[in-house]
């Protein structure tokens, strides 16, 4: 659900090394609160007593559950944007299938999170605009940086690069986590062969 910026946002930003370690400690229950009871019964009074901080100072910091799941969210995909960011300046394998692997693997390794709570975020976190924006704008950029790498690259046989990066970035984005936030579980390392050979073959076949 879209949402605006009232009730979303932290109202203490810690600037003592005590206040942003009640701050994580805050962040890191929640994580466990919503994974283990969903969001509906994971409720403010639950995290702030397996936080172990009274409600009150629970409140300092936020205002309601919203604005902790929406901390929780931002930092995933600030977690996710650094990882694929890591691979900009660094030296790709020469093979398409081993590229295509790598970006898999780290699509991969930043939703082995618990399943709960993977679905909790994607299905009931306030979309604040500044979200949203975020998200298109990496999106985009990741795009960009994706066309490139197939345009130039001597395996690649799709004609069309602009739509073959559109579906490579969505399709990683996507199945990536619905697969791992599913109630039942796969093999991983399974998942990731059998996306990576649809994702080469497809690039590789001449049309």
């Amino acid at each position: 659900m879209t949402a605006d910026r009232r009730g979303l946002q932290p109202r203490k930003q810690p600037r003592q090394a005590r206040a942003e370690a009640t701050r994580q400690r805050i962040l890191t229950a929640a994580a466990h609160v919503f994974a283990e009871y969903g969001y509906a019964a994971g409720t403010t009074n639950r995290i702030a007593e397996r936080a172990r901080v009274s409600i009150g100072s629970l409140y300092q910091y936020y205002p309601n559950k919203d604005a902790i799941l929406m901390e929780l969210v931002t930092r995933h995909l600030d977690a996710g944007i650094a990882a694929a960011d890591s691979h900009r300046d660094g030296q790709l394998p020469e093979s398409l299938e081993e590229t295509i692997r790598l970006f898999v693997r780290t699509s991969i390794g930043n939703h082995l999170d618990d399943p709960q709570l993977l679905r909790v975020m994607a299905e009931q976190a306030p979309r604040a605009p500044e979200l949203l924006d975020k998200i298109y704008r990496h999106k985009q950029a990741r795009t960009a940086y994706v066309h490139d790498l197939i345009a130039g690259h001597p395996e690649v046989e799709v004609e069309d690069t602009q739509v073959a990066a559109r579906l490579v970035v969505a399709t990683i984005e996507l199945v990536v986590h619905q697969l791992l936030a599913a109630p039942d579980p796969v093999d991983v390392t399974r998942f990731e062969n059998e996306l990576v050979a649809m994702l080469t073959g497809y690039l590789t076949t001449a049309r």
